[in-house]
C-alpha cells in the first residue's frame, strides 16, 4: 500500500490564476490537475482575491470570453483562503509591490511552490529556493512535477 503524502501548498499569482479559470489555458492543465486531484493545495489571501477582483473589471479583457462570476466561484471552490502572517523580518523583496503578497505568503507556508510569469518574481528563484520557496513558471514546474511522478511510480 502507498503513504498518501501531504498535499504540495501551492501559491499561484492572478495570471496563473486567469490562465487557469478564465482563460482555460493550456499552460494550466497541469495545475487544474494537481489542484484536483488533491496532490497540491492551492493557498491564497484575501488579498489575493480582492486582486483578481479588480483584475477581472480590466477593459482589455473585456473582448474576452469568460464568466467573472464563475472565475470567482471557481476561486472560492478550489482555494484554501488563510490569513497572511506578519511579514518575516528579512523576506524577499520584490520590485513589484503588488508582487510582494505572494512571496510573503510562500515563505510563511514553506516547503512551497509559487506559480509566476512575472519577471520580477520570477528574478527571486534562486534567492528563495535555500528559504524554502520554490519559484516557477507553471511550464517549468509541470515538467518538475512530471518527473516526481516517473520518481514516485519507479520506487524513487
Amino acid at each position: 500500500m502507498l503513504a498518501r503524502l501531504s498535499p504540495i501548498p501551492l501559491v499561484l499569482d492572478t495570471n496563473v490564476v486567469l490562465d487557469w479559470l478564465a482563460f482555460r489555458d493550456a499552460s494550466s492543465h497541469a495545475v487544474s490537475e494537481a489542484i484536483g486531484s488533491g496532490r497540491c493545495r492551492w493557498y491564497a489571501t484575501a488579498a489575493m482575491r480582492l486582486e483578481l477582483e479588480r483584475v477581472l473589471t480590466y477593459k482589455d479583457l473585456s473582448r474576452v470570453v469568460f464568466n467573472p462570476a464563475l472565475v470567482l466561484s471557481n476561486w472560492d471552490a478550489w482555494v484554501a483562503t488563510i490569513d497572511p502572517a506578519t511579514p518575516l523580518p528579512n523576506p524577499l523583496r520584490c520590485t513589484d509591490p503588488d508582487d510582494q503578497k505572494f512571496i510573503d505568503l510562500g515563505l510563511q507556508l514553506g516547503g512551497c511552490t509559487l506559480l509566476s510569469r512575472d519577471r520580477a518574481v520570477l528574478k527571486l528563484a534562486r534567492r528563495a529556493d535555500p528559504l524554502g520557496l520554490t519559484i516557477a513558471t507553471p511550464q517549468v514546474w509541470a515538467i518538475s512535477l512530471a518527473g516526481q511522478c516517473l520518481e514516485q511510480m519507479d520506487g524513487g
